[in-house]
């Protein structure tokens, strides 16, 4: 195991799956952070077939959100529909990529804003607030160590 000096752990640190599932649980067991009731209806992008079939699956989105938001600071919905897009398989055709929905990215987007994890920039993109920052540099810092406490 990688011994780590005094120096604080940060989100950079840690390997990104093992964080997201650390910080969606989080969200999961905090208050704070509802589900919208239209999650078991929607697909999260034209070009998926189905909608998604695990049960936390939102909360694992907005922890991926959140990271990009912390690792790219000024990011825009715009930017996180192309990110989370895929391949849209059409047939006989040529497959085209095309973007993820737009409606779902904005709603986990509004979720972390109302929990002051991330705010709006004057360029209109997001950034993740010191709040957020020391919330996320604790988990990744229990991640890092080999624990969950929560």
């Amino acid at each position: 195991m990688v011994e780590y000096e005094a120096r604080g752990i940060t989100v950079r640190d840690v390997a990104p799956a093992v964080f997201i599932e650390a910080y969606a649980l989080h969200l999961k067991n905090s208050d704070r952070f509802e589900i919208p009731k239209w999650t078991d209806l929607v697909k999260t992008g034209v070009h998926k077939e189905l909608g998604p079939t695990d049960d936390d699956w939102y909360f694992v989105r907005a922890a991926s959100i959140a990271r990009k938001v912390y690792l790219k600071p000024g990011v825009g919905v715009g930017a996180l529909r192309k990110w989370y897009g895929g391949q849209y398989r059409r047939g006989a055709r040529a497959k085209t990529f095309q973007r993820a929905a737009g409606g779902l990215i904005r709603s986990v987007l509004q979720q972390l804003e109302e929990t002051k994890v991330v705010e709006k920039t004057a360029s209109g993109g997001r950034r993740i607030t010191r709040v957020g920052q020391q919330d996320l540099d604790r988990i990744a810092g229990q991640v890092a160590r080999g624990g969950n406490e929560e």
